[in-house]
């Protein structure tokens, strides 16, 4: 019984670093859009100079899932609790990434006035940092339910992704001295729309931890 104690007191924690993964990541992202809104190069280089702190709390999760599976020797449900950890920890790690590299677009734009207000962008972030939240959710509270909700969510954003995509290859058509800004908008649009991916990937995890089997909700 005490061994079952601190095998479930240890599996806590990884939820919680999880959640704190999440947590930090949804703010990397807002922030990062914000700063692409109104060119805050200061900002953006903050957002860069925290992604260290989302790689930390991955490993922290895989050295504790790791001592988890060598001591306590883990099967069934609860092993796939622990690996399912570790998938959820790369996915936030890799969204991470993916919102320093949004930030970066700011810091490569030094203040260079927008070619056109966003909109869809700022929207699209919105989304997915609900996305974010309902996976972490999904996978704390073992919801199928609010997992398979990742695929309706992600086929918002894909659809305001092609809307980006659409009116910015036309402004480039129209005004081609703006085509570089316009395709960094574009590698915008799609490093958010790659996060919305993986959050579908976090519901995918829930499914499999819940049923043992993996759906594909990124179709």
């Amino acid at each position: 019984m005490i061994r079952r104690i601190g095998f479930d007191q240890q599996l806590e924690e990884l939820k919680n670093l999880l959640k704190k993964m999440s947590t930090h990541m949804e703010q990397a992202l807002q922030e990062a859009v914000i700063s692409l809104k109104t060119m805050d190069v200061e900002k953006a280089k903050k957002v860069v100079e925290e992604d260290a702190r989302l790689n930390a709390m991955e490993e922290q999760i895989l050295d504790i899932g790791s001592r988890l599976i060598v001591t306590q020797q883990p099967v069934a449900k609860d092993l796939r609790r622990i690996l399912v950890a570790f998938r959820i920890a790369s996915d936030l790690e890799r969204m991470g990434d993916l919102a320093r590299d949004v930030a970066k677009v700011t810091i490569r734009l030094e203040n260079e006035p927008l070619i056109k207000p966003l909109v869809d962008i700022p929207r699209m972030a919105e989304i997915v940092g609900v996305m974010v939240s309902e996976s972490i959710e999904s996978y704390l509270e073992e919801n199928t339910d609010l997992a398979y909700k990742m695929a309706s969510d992600d086929d918002q954003v894909d659809h305001l992704y092609s809307s980006i995509l659409q009116d910015l290859f036309q402004y480039i058509r129209t005004s081609p001295e703006g085509a570089n800004q316009a395709m960094l908008l574009v590698m915008v649009g799609r490093y958010i729309e790659r996060i919305g991916d993986h959050a579908t990937n976090i519901g995918e995890s829930t499914v499999y931890l819940v049923t043992g089997n993996r759906p594909d909700l990124n179709q």
